[in-house]
């Protein structure tokens, strides 16, 4: 029989080994470059995953009890590789989900975000090789779960999911990641921030991705794109993202002037 991509991605979605998931994200990604993997209607709904795939540590607790040290210490230096691996590796996660859970979708959407995922595990491969160098690994420190957190509550629709997790919370990342990036240059971490300025480079790539599948969902549903966004932080409780904003890599990413305006003055 046939490869058929919910179950190939579901799989993948649930290996807890990271070795184990990147090398199948790898084999997935090729193998649907090589068109050997099928879109097919699957036979059951998307299963409810409160739980995705993942090791037993790190160890998951609040957000506000997540300890942080300065990163001019080694270890505070390792803590904040560690965090950062940590969204990455939640975000191959996110990536499958997306792959899995939503169907009847043109190709290219599956191809997207089947890609993202690939992309996403290079990245975690990066900052682990990178943590392990400072003398820690993935697990040596305590994390939080909001990442995955939001793709529970966006699990019922995907024009949600595309807003709230690209569009929100990773484009949050294009406006953070210069500040660190040149924090690391500051103390001399170089593969550090070399690292950091692929991630950004890459994430502009999938901002955009959930740009273009969230604006076509729009079409599809009437929508218009700016006011629909805003009535979905409303619906979900989310709060407006503060400044500052890196505005030219959201311009890259697909954010409209009209939007970067609202952002930065409330005004449309």
């Amino acid at each position: 029989m046939p490869d058929v991509l919910t179950e190939r991605a579901l799989r993948c979605l649930l290996l807890s080994s990271p070795d184990a998931k990147l090398a199948a994200v790898e084999a997935l990604y090729a193998d649907w470059q090589r068109t050997t993997v099928l879109i097919s209607a699957p036979n059951t709904p998307a299963q409810t995953i409160a739980i995705p795939g993942r090791p037993e540590a790190p160890a998951l607790i609040p957000p506000h009890d997540v300890k942080r040290r300065s990163i001019h210490t080694r270890e505070g230096l390792a803590m904040l590789v560690h965090a950062l691996a940590h969204i990455e590796f939640n975000a191959i996660n996110l990536a499958l989900d997306a792959a899995y859970r939503f169907h009847g979708l043109p190709r290219d959407y599956y191809t997207d975000w089947l890609q993202v995922a690939s992309e996403e595990a290079d990245h975690f491969r990066l900052l682990r090789d990178h943590l392990r160098t400072l003398g820690y690994d993935y697990g040596s420190f305590s994390a939080h779960d909001g990442l995955w957190q939001m793709a529970v509550k966006t699990a019922h629709d995907p024009l949600a999911r595309m807003a709230l997790v690209p569009r929100l919370l990773e484009a949050r990342g294009l406006d953070v990641s210069p500040s660190i990036i040149a924090k690391l240059g500051k103390i001399g971490d170089t593969r550090g921030a070399e690292i950091l300025e692929i991630i950004l480079r890459d994430e502009i790539g999938h901002v955009r991705i959930g740009n273009r599948w969230y604006e076509y969902l729009c079409m599809q549903r009437g929508l218009d794109p700016a006011a629909g966004f805003l009535q979905l932080l409303k619906e979900h409780d989310m709060a407006k993202p503060r400044p500052p904003f890196h505005k030219e890599a959201r311009r890259a990413a697909g954010f409209s002037e009209k939007e970067l305006r609202y952002l930065e003055t409330g005004t449309h």
